[in-house]
């Protein structure tokens, strides 16, 4: 009996709702960032990398990616891309992407647009990009929000999140 209810037990499990996951095409999780999506002062071509999910739950009405590097020497980390109201029927951003003024929010730098990794000499640092599924089609944002300006808009409106981490050094 025990053995019954154990195996229901794991395939109600297998079954059940999938968790939401995001990936690249440009690096795995945990690995290199790609030099082409490094910022300019790095070497690189400040181009935002591939990124696609699944598992998104149902209620969707928009997301919004975060990358963040929590290693940077400036207090709460240093933010690179903020994009928000995107598309609930969207699975991908392709490397490069094109995102509208609307979609894009503020960087550390103050202004809207994907800044790539370029951290100062020493060990890599980590690099997060954070997806969320929200239940709002749009942010009550007036002007391109900031990255702590965003999670305060759509403080509980996250259906799920996911995320992907990248690492950098200094070239």
């Amino acid at each position: 009996m025990v053995r019954a209810w154990a195996l229901a037990g794991a395939l109600l499990a297998a079954t059940g709702p999938t968790r939401m996951a995001l990936h690249s095409r440009d690096f795995s999780d945990g690995a290199v960032i790609p030099l082409v999506s490094m910022a300019q002062a790095c070497g690189g071509k400040n181009r935002s990398p591939e990124l696609h999910w699944s598992g998104a739950p149902a209620g969707v009405k928009s997301f919004a990616i975060v990358l963040h590097d929590p290693d940077a020497p400036v207090a709460g980390g240093f933010y690179h891309w903020i994009a928000y109201d995107l598309p609930p029927a969207m699975q991908r951003l392709p490397s490069g992407a094109t995102l509208t003024r609307g979609e894009l929010g503020e960087t550390t730098l103050g202004r809207p647009g994907y800044y790539g990794p370029c951290p100062p000499p020493g060990p890599a640092h980590r690099y997060v990009f954070t997806l969320y599924a929200l239940d709002i089609s749009r942010l009550g944002a007036a002007s391109p929000p900031t990255a702590p300006q965003l999670q305060r808009e759509i403080a509980g409106h996250v259906l799920a999140q996911a995320a992907l981490d990248g690492t950098a050094a200094h070239p």
